[in-house]
């Protein structure tokens, strides 16, 4: 029981997609750019992690809405004997920035849930986990939107997306924000559930605390850019995987 419940910490952690914020007031990027959301649609995954030797499989189920000018996002892991490890909400508005988070609910294994408000009217991002408060600038994110906010914006950019490019967003976890910047790594063919498919690689940059955690995303252009697969590491110590099953347009 004891390795279960250290190979669940690691899912959890990986599920929050490594955000370490520093003490300091991090830079706050706030670029408009050109974006196209995908459809709404709910993705199926298939779900590994891997630590010290000791491996979990499992499935993840994300529910994409986007319509009218406003957005909902679930997302969902479960594995073997834990059951439901995370539960994640992101819902707000789609505005000249693209998704504007008005609030990020998130709820992990045998933890309370905690919520991080975008108050749009005051423009204070704000956390039930802490004291810590922000300037909202425009275009912020949280850990669930910035993948389906960094799909839009590939999305709309297409073929101009070439290995090489950056692009910069300020990512708010339970307690703290952060900056968070993807770089084009490679155009890649990735073999998923759906069969082989062409993709975007992007990873994003060490953050500034100096952790050794990357977080690499896999879009896939032929499929409206949905996100197909995405990988946490930290070091050599953890890895969590999950690459797209099926995806059901709505």
């Amino acid at each position: 029981m004891t390795t279960i419940r250290r190979a669940g910490a690691v899912l959890l952690t990986a599920a929050s997609l490594g955000a370490c914020a520093q003490d300091a007031a991090p830079a706050h990027p706030s670029a408009r750019r050109a974006f196209a959301l995908p459809p709404s649609a709910d993705l199926s995954y298939d779900l590994s992690a891997r630590q010290r030797g000791f491996s979990l499989k499992g499935d993840a189920l994300v529910t994409w809405r986007a319509a009218d000018g406003k957005y909902q996002l679930k997302a969902e892991s479960r594995v073997a004997v834990l059951g439901t490890l995370t539960e994640d909400r992101s819902e707000g508005a789609i505005d000249a920035y693209g998704l504007a988070p008005a609030e990020f609910w998130e709820k992990r294994l045998r933890k309370d849930p905690t919520t991080t408000t975008f108050d749009r009217a005051a423009k204070t991002l704000r956390f039930s986990e802490s004291e810590q408060t922000y300037p909202l600038k425009g275009g912020e994110q949280d850990r669930v939107s910035v993948t389906w906010q960094l799909a839009a914006v590939a999305r709309a950019a297409g073929d101009k997306l070439k290995p090489g490019a950056s692009l910069g967003f300020f990512v708010a976890g339970r307690r703290d924000a952060e900056a968070w910047t993807f770089k084009v790594a490679k155009r890649e063919k990735l073999r998923t559930g759906l069969g082989e498919l062409d993709t975007v690689l992007l990873v994003r940059e060490p953050l500034a605390d100096g952790r050794n955690q990357t977080l690499s995303v896999w879009l896939a252009p032929e499929r409206d850019w949905y996100p197909v697969k995405l990988r946490f590491t930290d070091g050599d110590k953890e890895t969590i995987e999950q690459t797209i099953r099926a995806i059901d347009k709505q």
